[in-house]
C-alpha cells in the first residue's frame, strides 16, 4: 500500500471521527466521548500528514509538537474554571493565527488566481480572528473595559478598512506574485479584528466567542484550499458551520439579531433612564434554612457569580442534602449564562451534577410556578423580569428564566451591583425575593451546615 493511499484512508477515518465527535458534543451526557473522538481524529490526521514525502526535516516538527504538548498540559492543569471563557477566546485566536501563517507559507508552493484568493481569505479571516479574540480575552479577563469602546468616526474608519482590504484582495488575486498587497492585507486584518470587537459590550462576549470560533473554522477551511488539504477543508467547515449555528442559537436566546450584537451591543444601556425603586429584603442563611427545610421543590439557577466563587461543589453538596430531605432539586440553565456557551454546564459537570437535572430555559419556565424555592446564584441579566415586563428596558424581549414566579426566591449576590450588561434588576425588589448577600460559596457553606445539623 503506497503512502498516498494510506494518507487518504487516514483522512477519511479522521473526517468520520470528527463528524461523530461533533454529534456527541451536542449532548452534555456524551460531550466527553465526543471530545475524545475528536482528539483521536486530530491525532490520526497529524500522524498521517507526517507521512507526506514532501516533508524534508522532521526535527522542527518534533520540537514544536513537544513544546505545544507541554504548554497545553500545563494550561489544562492550571487554568481555573472561571478562566475557561478567556482560554477559549485565546484558543480561537491561536487557531486564526495558525491559519494566517499557513496562508503566508502557501505562497512558497506556487499560486494562481484561485489559490491567491484562498490565501487572502485565510489571512483575512485568520487575522481578524486572532486580534478579535485577543480583545475578547481582554474584556472577559477585565484587562480591557467591558463597556463598548467608541470613538468619533469609528464607522468611517471601519468602512475604509474593509474597502482597502477588498481592493488589496482584488490586486493580489490578479497578480499573486506581488506580495506587497498581501502584507497590506495582513496589517489591515489584524487592525480590523480590534476595530470589530472593541465596540461590543462585555455582556455580548459569549456571542462574540462563538462567532470567532466559527471564524477560526472558516480560516482553517480557506487554508485547506490554499494548500490543497482535503481534511483541513472538512474540519474547518465543521467548525465554521457549528460555530455559526451556535451563534444563531445564542442570539435567539437573547432575542437579538447578530447585526445588532456586532453593530450596537449594549451601548445604550448606560444611558437608560429607567429607574427601579423598591425595598430590598435581606435574609440570613439561618432564616433561609427554615424555608428550604420545608420546600418540596427547589430550582437552582447558576450564573457567573457561581463561577467566580468556585461554588459548584458546594451547590452539589446542597443538592444532596435537600434530596435527603425529600426535596426535588432541578437546575435552570440559560443559554447565555456565564461568559461563554455552556459555561454553567461545564462547571456543574465538574461537580458531577447529573445531566438529567440540568433543564434548559424552555423546559424549566413552565415548571417555575410550582417551585417552592428558586435559588439564584450569581445570575442577574438572565433572570431579569424587566426583559419580559418593561418595554423601555434595553434587554426587553430577551427570553429569561422566570424565577420571579416561584413561591420564594433567594438571590445570592455580593452586593446590589448590576450585572455584566449594566442593567438594574427589579427581581431584587419583589415581595417574594430575599437577598443573601456575601460570597456564594461561603453562603452555601452556611446553608449546608444548617441542613447537616
Amino acid at each position: 500500500m503506497n503512502t498516498t493511499l494510506i494518507i487518504g484512508i487516514s483522512y477519511v477515518i479522521s473526517a468520520g471521527l470528527f463528524i461523530a465527535g461533533l454529534k456527541l458534543l451536542g449532548s452534555a451526557a456524551t460531550a466527553r466521548k465526543g471530545n475524545i473522538l475528536s482528539a483521536a481524529a486530530m491525532l490520526i490526521a497529524v500522524l498521517a500528514t507526517l507521512l507526506d514525502q514532501h516533508i524534508i526535516d522532521y526535527r522542527y516538527i518534533a520540537i514544536n509538537m513537544a513544546a505545544g504538548s507541554v504548554i497545553g498540559l500545563i494550561i489544562a492543569r492550571r487554568v481555573a474554571m472561571t478562566a475557561m471563557p478567556e482560554m477559549v477566546a485565546l484558543f480561537n485566536g491561536l487557531g486564526g493565527l495558525a491559519s494566517l501563517l499557513v496562508g503566508v507559507a502557501a505562497i512558497e508552493i506556487g499560486i494562481n488566481a484561485f489559490i491567491g484568493f484562498t490565501i487572502f481569505l485565510s489571512i483575512l479571516i485568520g487575522g481578524v480572528t486572532f486580534t478579535g479574540s485577543l480583545i475578547a480575552w481582554g474584556k472577559l479577563s477585565e484587562r480591557i473595559a467591558g463597556r463598548p469602546i467608541m470613538f468619533k468616526g469609528q464607522a468611517i474608519v471601519n468602512s475604509l478598512t474593509i474597502i482597502m482590504m477588498l481592493v488589496s484582495c482584488f490586486v493580489f488575486s490578479a497578480s499573486p506574485e506581488n506580495t506587497t498587497y498581501l502584507y497590506i492585507v495582513i496589517a489591515l486584518a489584524l487592525a480590523f479584528g480590534v476595530l470589530a470587537v472593541i465596540p461590543i459590550g462585555g455582556a455580548d462576549m459569549p456571542v462574540v466567542i462563538s462567532l470567532l470560533n466559527s471564524y477560526s473554522g472558516l480560516a482553517a477551511c480557506a487554508a485547506g484550499f490554499a494548500i490543497s488539504n482535503n481534511l483541513l477543508i472538512v474540519a474547518g467547515s465543521l467548525v465554521g458551520a457549528s460555530g455559526i449555528i451556535l451563534t444563531q442559537i445564542m442570539c435567539k436566546a437573547m432575542n437579538r439579531s447578530l447585526s445588532n450584537v456586532l453593530l450596537s451591543g449594549f451601548s445604550a444601556v448606560k444611558n437608560s433612564t429607567l429607574t427601579i425603586e423598591g425595598e430590598v429584603k435581606a435574609i440570613s442563611a439561618q432564616d433561609a434554612y427554615y424555608v428550604l427545610e420545608a420546600a418540596s421543590t427547589v430550582a437552582i439557577i447558576p450564573g457567573y457569580g457561581m463561577a467566580v466563587a468556585q461554588a459548584q461543589h458546594a451547590v452539589k453538596e446542597l443538592q444532596e442534602l435537600l434530596e435527603k430531605n425529600d426535596a426535588e432539586v432541578i437546575y435552570g440553565i440559560h443559554p447565555v449564562a456565564g461568559r461563554m456557551p455552556g459555561h454553567m454546564n461545564v462547571l456543574l459537570a465538574e461537580a458531577d451534577v447529573s445531566y438529567d437535572l440540568l433543564l434548559e430555559m424552555d423546559h424549566i419556565n413552565p415548571r417555575m410556578e410550582n417551585v417552592d424555592v428558586a435559588i439564584v446564584i450569581g445570575a442577574n441579566d438572565v433572570v431579569n423580569p424587566a426583559a419580559r415586563d418593561m418595554e423601555g428596558s434595553p434587554i426587553y424581549g430577551m427570553p429569561v428564566i422566570n424565577v420571579d414566579k416561584a413561591r420564594t426566591v433567594f438571590v445570592m449576590k455580593r452586593s446590589m451591583a448590576s450585572g455584566f450588561a449594566g442593567i438594574d434588576n427589579p427581581l431584587f425588589f419583589k415581595d417574594n425575593t430575599r437577598m443573601l448577600f456575601g460570597d456564594a460559596k461561603e453562603t452555601l457553606s452556611q446553608l449546608i451546615r444548617e441542613l447537616s445539623n
